[in-house]
């Protein structure tokens, strides 16, 4: 248990059942009345940020979570199964744990960072960059634009991203995850 005298930014606390970790704490302490902690907690399966104020000295809850490396081995329709690296046990997840945003850059072989609670992963980081071929993309025609222009092109893993137009289909680049952004060719 912790109380608002431990309150720090990253601290990861079990509050309504969820978990939550401190983004943002500020001690208060009024004229008139006692003192208090407002708190910005952000939920680590969600990424919702609430606004919370604890009365001083009240107790919640600390949670220690784990990083481990697990790599991306193959998906069987309903599952997504990883293996852990240091046990080599394999870990069934589904894609609302892995998150919708992630999956389209997710590719066999991957590693990825797995964060842990009692034994269990309850969140997948992925690299925020990863090398990628590109299996379809029109040819680009020099001329065309007054600026260096741009075109879709299709990765091997069904995501879509903006390219310059002296890319070729077969090409390995690196790309953004965050911000669906290519960066460089590899």
């Amino acid at each position: 248990m912790a109380s608002t005298a431990d309150f720090r930014n990253g601290l990861v606390v079990d509050f309504e059942g969820a978990l939550y970790q401190m983004v943002y704490f500020q001690h208060v302490k009024p004229g008139k009345g006692g003192a208090f902690v407002r708190t910005k907690l952000k939920n680590i399966r969600t990424g919702a940020v609430i606004d919370r104020t604890f009365n001083a000295g009240e107790r919640v809850q600390d949670v220690r979570l784990e990083r481990r490396k697990i790599q991306f081995s193959y998906a069987d329709g309903h599952f997504y199964h990883f293996m852990d690296q240091q046990t080599f046990d394999d870990i069934m997840l589904t894609d609302e744990i892995i998150g919708a945003d992630q999956l389209k850059y997710l590719k066999e072989g991957m590693e990825c960072e797995g964060l842990v609670h009692n034994d269990t992963v309850i969140l997948v980081e992925l690299p925020v960059f990863v090398e990628l071929r590109i299996t379809r993309t029109d040819p680009g025609v020099r001329g065309d634009t007054a600026t260096g222009g741009t075109k879709p092109a299709t990765l091997e893993t069904g995501a879509t991203v903006q390219v310059p137009l002296f890319i070729e289909e077969g090409e390995v680049i690196r790309v953004d995850r965050r911000e669906d952004k290519y960066l460089t060719r590899v």
